[in-house]
């Protein structure tokens, strides 16, 4: 859409990171807010905006009008995505790791399905009709978000919460100040940080070394696959046998795939070593929010869970613009080993330094 309006490549560039800036900025006081106001104003906020943030791309009749609608929509992901996983931890204080896996793994189920949805449409239709498509969803999912807790739950948290705002305050702070708690948001920045890079440069260099473009979409098909698969069963296991050694293990498997990734040259290889580049992504993040709300007070979970989705997207945000810059000046096989070596002194970082689930009381 953005070339159709006559954006450059910085243009369309800057308009694909608006959302993930509205993540960086909005997610913390997202989570802050939902301890306070509680839970379900927030994701009906979000939802509002899965409504009408669809909507408003019809309006749209410039480069910059769109990027301003991204900052909008972007809103929507940035809010539900810490409030979302606190809501599931409070109805959850045991199997955490298994309950947020579901939930991941049915967000990335659905943005599997999305892209099929509105390629779809596109062939039968206009561009115009994906985003009333959109709208609907968003109106399905607001419906669906005020099912979630009746408004005498609702009033009972947000009393509790008044009452203790003091304390939360308190606590607020521990949390920036919490070792294990800004270790475990930096794991999840570097795997991201990963993951961006190669969303953004590994079917550049597949297609460099004579894929076609069919076979690179079969390549990102494992890595989702997996990750759909693996998470909830990668998050019972990380409720029954603690969650750092999982997390460590992630790291390793995401750090060895990202350096095979350019060392290799054929679909069959690729797609594997995606797979396990998928697997390491899901191992570590079944654990890492489970073990940020074992950690985190019970009323500042959603505070520490948008910390971490904050410094998260930092991280998302960076990892292609990191390898952007070693491919001006190095090889892909040079670039993809530099972030497979951030990763890898990322899981020595939080080995040495990182307490488990055990040390659920430090707070």
């Amino acid at each position: 859409m953005a070339q159709t309006l006559g954006a450059n490549p910085a243009t369309i560039g800057a308009i694909a990171a608006a959302s993930t800036l509205t993540g960086i900025l909005v997610s913390f006081p997202a989570g802050l807010l939902s301890d306070y106001w509680g839970r379900k104003p927030l994701l009906l906020l979000a939802g509002v905006v899965f409504c009408t943030a669809p909507l408003a791309y019809l309006l749209v009749s410039t480069p910059w009008q769109l990027a301003l609608v991204r900052v909008y929509h972007g809103l929507a992901t940035a809010i539900l995505g810490p409030v979302a996983m606190a809501y599931v931890t409070d109805l959850a204080p045991t199997h955490r790791g298994e309950r947020l896996g579901w939930y991941s793994s049915f967000t990335l189920a659905g943005r599997a399905i999305a892209p099929i949805v509105g390629g779809l449409l596109l062939t039968i239709s206009t561009w115009q009709s994906v985003y009333v498509v959109c709208a609907i969803a968003g109106i399905l999912a607001l419906l669906g978000i005020k099912l979630l807790l009746n408004q005498t739950q609702e009033k009972n948290r947000h009393q509790e919460a008044r009452q203790k705002l003091a304390l939360n305050r308190i606590a607020i702070g521990k949390i920036f100040y919490h070792r294990t708690i800004l270790l475990t948001s930096l794991v999840e920045a570097a795997q991201f940080g990963a993951f961006g890079a190669v969303e953004a440069f590994l079917p550049l260099y597949a297609l460099s070394v004579g894929i076609d473009k069919a076979a690179v979409g079969l390549v990102f098909s494992s890595q989702v696959g997996v990750k759909v698969l693996a998470r909830p069963f990668m998050g019972r296991i990380s409720d029954s046998h603690g969650r750092k050694q999982q997390i460590i293990l992630g790291l390793l498997l995401t750090s060895v795939s990202m350096f095979l990734f350019c060392q290799v040259k054929t679909v069959l290889l690729l797609t594997l070593i995606s797979g396990v580049f998928g697997l390491g992504i899901a191992i570590a993040s079944a654990a890492t929010s489970a073990l940020v709300a074992d950690l985190a007070p019970a009323n500042s979970r959603g505070t520490a869970l948008g910390i971490m989705s904050a410094i998260m997207d930092v991280g998302q945000a960076s990892g292609p613009l990191l390898l952007g810059l070693l491919l001006m000046y190095t090889s892909y096989q040079i670039s993809f080993s530099v972030v497979s070596g951030l990763l890898l002194a990322t899981a020595v970082l939080f080995t040495l330094t990182a307490k488990d689930t055990s040390a659920k009381s430090e707070v």
